[in-house]
């Protein structure tokens, strides 16, 4: 995250889809037969909801075998022909629902970037599985930063390939809700990134 955020709790009426059915014949529990089920709702949003957006940095890095997806998205980023975002995305982002619309700024891609390890605290820019972190140091107002808030979630880390979002694989991630680094030692290879003014952020991927 880059800039604060908070979080509201809500309860929907939603409809218990147990079964499928036919669309066709009308059958099924997306008809209502099923009934409905209160189910939680997380909202995350800006601080000032008129105001603030909720604002992410995304690092991402080919796989060992990706089969081109990296290449394609590059391509759909415009980092391989310097077109707009918008004119090679088919679908509209969204941060979860459709109506929590989104859009992409300043792609960049980054060349040579190489890991590092180090035994020493350093200052993590990212989210961060929590089974690499060994430590934590908490520094307690500091002048140029104040309070800093970490949370930790369990959160998808990968899918069954089957296209129906079935998960395969679930990570423990620890990340700051105030869009500030904090002060780790990890046991994990890290990255040293540029951002766009050139200072280097340490980031860790959630593989």
């Amino acid at each position: 995250m880059v800039h604060p955020v908070k979080k509201t709790f809500h309860r929907l009426n939603l409809l218990s889809i147990k079964s499928r059915g036919n669309a066709i014949e009308g059958s099924g529990d997306f008809t209502g037969a099923g009934g409905r089920i209160q189910t939680p709702f997380e909202v995350v949003s800006g601080i000032d909801l008129g105001r603030d957006y909720v604002t992410y940095r995304i690092f991402l890095a080919s796989g060992k075998d990706d089969n081109g997806e990296f290449d394609r998205l590059k391509t759909v980023l415009g980092l391989s022909t310097g077109t707009p975002v918008s004119d090679n995305t088919r679908f509209n982002l969204s941060l979860g629902i459709a109506s929590f619309s989104a859009w992409i700024e300043r792609a960049q891609l980054h060349v040579d970037i190489s890991a590092h390890t180090q035994n020493d605290f350093i200052r993590i820019h990212s989210a961060i599985p929590s089974d690499r972190v060994i430590s934590l140091d908490f520094q307690k107002d500091t002048p140029e930063e104040g309070y800093n808030y970490l949370e930790e979630e369990l959160m998808p880390a990968d899918f069954v390939a089957d296209g129906n979002r079935e998960l395969s694989k679930l990570i423990r991630v620890l990340f700051s809700t105030q869009g500030k680094p904090f002060v780790a030692k990890v046991n994990a290879p890290f990255y040293m990134v540029p951002d766009i003014k050139g200072n280097l952020q340490n980031i860790l991927f959630l593989e």
